[in-house]
């Protein structure tokens, strides 16, 4: 028997002297071959480096050879690989920073090369590069199935390159794997809407995705953001159409205008639909019923997202902090006809349930001045009847004074960074502002109001607003200095 490297004894190992050899690694790389039941770790991870790398020495020749690259960057970047390939095939350095890392790399290497290509004039294939990172990324989710942190990457950067078939393998992978996190099913459906635009899928996965989190408040208020989401594209294209407007009154001004024309204006003729194409008959004209009725569906009316509303708040037993955030999701798309109708529902809920929680009394101060533009001729009314509500609120709740002073902070900061606005209604909104920043604490106790206004600051700037925190400080200074 023969103790070979490694303190293991087998059978018909043959002794081979040591002076043959040069040095210890070809003594152990001879050993390695000639003994057959060998299983090395470091071994193998060598192998599948060494493997890995073969198939990228086609690119780097091109990229030499077309001289896109020089020499020295050249080897510098198959030395790099080479790290990277020796550390994300052995067991203890295969970790997803190291993985995360090796992508990074690629995609920054492939962002040069592009930009070098380009300002050289040079034809080349971008496939390589872009095919090199995406089986980097899928060795990654595969190895460690388990990193969410990994999936975003490899998501993100499909979504990038529009690799759309490849994007719908993962969906279906990452969901399997992570059925429990609402984040996926609320990726999966928006893009099934931004890039697909594919409602019906987007609301599969949604409700798919309530079956699994169905305690989850974020699927329910984001399953409602995506119907408003949906209804705002419509109404988008409607507006592009021209067909969100009345028709008789668009016929009735246009016949106006053209009485009421001067003679030193020459009056163009309107182009209609008959005009681009003769052949349409008389009964081929655009059906007014048909519009309104189109318009008053449930897709259009906002009847999805109320009922997904009713449904969640009768799930959380009429949660206060769920209607805001309900209310505060559809705040946003203020440009959606049925926006007020549907905030209005909401309001209506919160005040039939609770109506002294500060989240409903928010959320009555911010209603009027929805889907109304600050340098409008209708927003001072409207301001001044928000205010009113905020100063019935601060009467009729004075254990949660600060809580709603420091809302009505939040919600000014908004309208005091229009510079346009009128002069005399900015002047309201800053005094305001200052009266509310007053409000955050007694008046006996200016510090602790200064306390709460950095934590404010603090809060948004985490939400990266600098310009509300900055605005903030700025009339916050100038506010609890008066106290004195």
């Amino acid at each position: 028997m023969a103790a070979p490297l490694g303190g293991r004894t087998t059978e018909r190992t043959s002794f081979v002297p040591i002076s043959k050899y040069s040095d210890l690694t070809q003594r152990t790389e001879d050993w390695i071959q000639r003994e057959p039941n060998f299983n090395n770790t470091m071994a193998a991870a060598a192998d599948k480096a060494r493997f890995y790398l073969e198939q990228s020495v086609p690119e780097l020749q091109e990229l030499s050879r077309k001289k896109i690259f020089t020499a020295a960057e050249i080897a510098s970047i198959a030395k790099k690989r080479s790290d990277f390939e020796h550390k994300v095939n052995t067991s203890r350095e295969s970790t997803p920073e190291a993985f995360a890392r090796y992508a990074q790399y690629e995609m920054n290497l492939e962002t040069l090369r592009r930009k070098r290509v380009n300002r050289l004039g040079i034809k080349t294939t971008n496939h390589s590069g872009t095919r090199r990172i995406f089986f980097v990324l899928e060795r990654a989710t595969w190895k460690h199935k388990g990193d969410e942190g990994l999936w975003q990457m490899y998501i993100d950067y499909a979504r990038k390159e529009k690799a759309y078939k490849r994007l719908e393998k993962m969906w279906t992978e990452v969901l399997r794997l992570h059925p429990a996190k609402p984040r996926w099913w609320v990726q999966a459906a928006q893009c099934a809407l931004d890039v697909d635009a594919d409602m019906t899928t987007a609301r599969s996965y949604m409700q798919r995705g309530l079956r699994f989190n169905e305690k989850s408040k974020v699927m329910w208020v984001e399953y409602a953001r995506l119907e408003m989401l949906y209804i705002a594209k419509i109404a988008g294209r409607r507006r592009v159409l021209g067909l969100d407007e009345d028709r008789s009154v668009q016929n009735s001004m246009r016949t106006l205008e053209e009485k009421t024309s001067s003679g030193d204006i020459i009056a163009l003729p309107s182009v209609t639909a008959e005009d681009i194409n003769p052949s349409l008959q008389e009964n081929d004209a655009v059906d007014d019923g048909a519009l309104q009725n189109l318009a008053a569906t449930p897709a259009l009316s906002g009847a999805i997202p109320i009922a997904i509303f009713e449904a969640a708040m009768d799930k959380f037993h009429d949660e206060p902090s769920l209607g805001a955030l309900f209310f505060d999701a559809f705040i946003k798309f203020d440009q959606v006809p049925c926006v007020r109708k549907v905030l209005q529902h909401v309001l209506d809920r919160l005040e039939s349930t609770s109506a002294t929680s500060v989240a409903t009394m928010t959320c009555g101060f911010k209603l009027p001045v929805v889907a109304v533009a600050p340098r409008s001729a209708e927003f001072p009314a409207r301001l001044g009847q928000s205010l009113q509500r905020i100063k019935l609120a601060l009467q009729q709740s004075p254990q949660s004074r600060s809580s709603i002073a420091e809302e009505a902070v939040l919600w000014l900061l908004q309208f005091a960074r229009e510079d346009d606005m009128d002069q005399g209604v900015r002047k309201v909104v800053f005094v305001s502002l200052r009266q509310y920043i007053k409000a955050l604490a007694p008046v006996t106790e200016s510090s602790l109001a200064r306390s709460r206004v950095n934590g404010i600051i603090l809060s948004l700037r985490a939400k990266e607003s600098e310009q509300d925190a900055a605005l903030l400080e700025q009339v916050a200074g100038k506010a609890l200095a008066t106290d004195h």
